[in-house]
């Protein structure tokens, strides 16, 4: 019977030490604490950083306010929740990578949206759709349905030279 108390006098002791150095932090705690907290810091910010330009990205490519203001704009009607308005997004953005800054602007009326869906019904066109203005607002062309870079390359070197 003399055992059990012994035992139980080790992991209080134990115990003890063990919540003393808790309470008491070392150095290296210190240092492992101001260096997670400068990772954690820095992963907030950058998040917060790439949330707040995506934002704005997000916000100019639907202003169609765009439209006419000296260069030829390519307009999708989109609606985010469709997988082929997706697929032609991804080939119209791949499409005007191989033009310089400035020479097309790009703009997304989302139909889900007061403003998009008013200027869908504008043209009367359905989602899935390329509208293509000239450098004053006048509609060129209409593309409608899922296209393939190369060929919207052609296109907007059409509206480029016209």
């Amino acid at each position: 019977m003399s055992r059990k108390p012994k035992s139980r006098s080790k992991k209080t002791k134990t115990a003890k030490i063990t919540n003393q150095a808790e309470i008491n932090p070392t150095r290296r705690k210190l240092i492992r604490l101001a260096r997670n907290s400068a990772i954690g810091i820095t992963v907030v910010g950058a998040t917060g950083g790439y949330l707040a330009y995506s934002t704005r990205a997000t916000m100019h490519e639907q202003d169609l306010t765009r439209i006419g203001q000296g260069r030829p704009s390519v307009v999708q009607i989109h609606d985010p929740q469709c997988p082929v308005c997706q697929r032609l997004q991804r080939a119209t953005r791949a499409a005007l990578s191989r033009f310089d800054d400035g020479e097309l602007d790009y703009v997304v009326a989302n139909i889900r949206s007061g403003k998009g869906d008013a200027f869908a019904n504008k043209y009367a066109v359905p989602h899935v759709t390329l509208l293509l203005f000239d450098a004053d607002g006048e509609l060129q062309h209409i593309l409608r349905g899922e296209q393939q870079a190369d060929a919207l390359e052609r296109e907007f070197k059409k509206l480029i030279r016209s």
